[in-house]
């Protein structure tokens, strides 16, 4: 699915055709996603997009009256196409803009989400409980080592748990933990100090990466401009099961924590096997 990388790729390469942009119409070809879709027909025409940002994996869309929230589901990417473009099957949302293009979202498995807020975006339940952003100052080596402290579960699940982090999915989590040495089944209190300003620095350092490269497309996503994402060329364990490490040489291997892949090299990884999680 889209992560941060993937989102704030969508963000970046949407927010300069659509700020300061007024909604012409809103066109809402299915309503069933992972929540009903609001009534945007109604709601969203003759509003002005003022600015588009990201929180965690959501895009959030700034108007004069409030904001429209927007996940990506599994499958779902946002295009930008002129009026003439007909859509195509599993195009389940358009947002028809006063320069003449269409901010068009498409969705196989129709398991995202569009939601309008008009109290502040920040305030919504999605949104509320959500940890701080991972490349921002407020995730660092005391914030982290402080939360690790706490957890007794595997370093790789709360790295991946938004109330603690956001936005480091499966993808991010299994190349920042190799990149730190740190085995993913890991207890999180065993971490030391150290460990956790490792571990956060690689975090940011991978995210930065994927975001310059596109994000990495290994299923569905395409950028805006339906380019791919090109970070998939630069992992090192993700997907790599069976073969060999780049590091080490020594074979990658693949296991399954919280119906999640994990992709380990045991020798830059080690862990004893009394502080493995089963």
């Amino acid at each position: 699915m889209p992560e941060l990388p993937e989102v704030e790729t969508t963000k970046r390469g949407i927010a300069p055709h659509l700020v300061a942009q007024t909604i012409c119409a809103a066109h809402v070809r299915t309503a069933r996603l992972r929540w009903p879709v609001d009534d945007l027909a109604r709601l969203l025409p003759g509003l002005q997009i003022q600015a588009v940002s990201r929180r965690a994996k959501y895009l959030v869309l700034h108007t004069n009256q409030g904001h429209l929230i927007i996940h990506l589901g599994m499958s779902g990417h946002l295009r930008l196409v002129s009026q003439q473009v007909a859509p195509a099957k599993h195009d389940h949302i358009d947002l028809v803009l006063s320069n003449g293009l269409v901010l068009r979202y498409h969705d196989p498995r129709k398991f995202g989400a569009w939601l309008w807020s008009e109290a502040p975006a920040e305030q919504h339940p999605l949104l509320a409980s959500l940890g701080p952003e991972p490349l921002s100052e407020a995730f660092n080596g005391d914030y982290w080592w402080q939360t690790c402290q706490a957890r007794k579960s595997p370093i790789k699940t709360l790295l991946m748990n938004s109330h603690a982090v956001v936005g480091v999915g499966n993808i991010y989590a299994n190349e920042a933990l190799f990149l730190s040495h740190i085995h993913p089944f890991r207890p999180a209190n065993s971490i030391s100090r150290n460990a956790c300003d490792t571990l956060v620095a690689q975090v940011k350092n991978v995210l930065s990466r994927a975001i310059e490269q596109g994000g990495t497309s290994l299923k569905d996503f395409f950028a805006p401009s339906g380019k791919p994402g090109y970070f998939s060329q630069a992992l090192f364990v993700y997907d790599r099961g069976g073969k060999p490490c780049l590091h080490c040489g020594q074979l990658i291997e693949r296991h399954v924590l919280q119906q999640r892949a994990c992709y380990v090299c045991p020798h830059c990884q080690p862990i004893k096997e009394s502080a493995r999680v089963r």
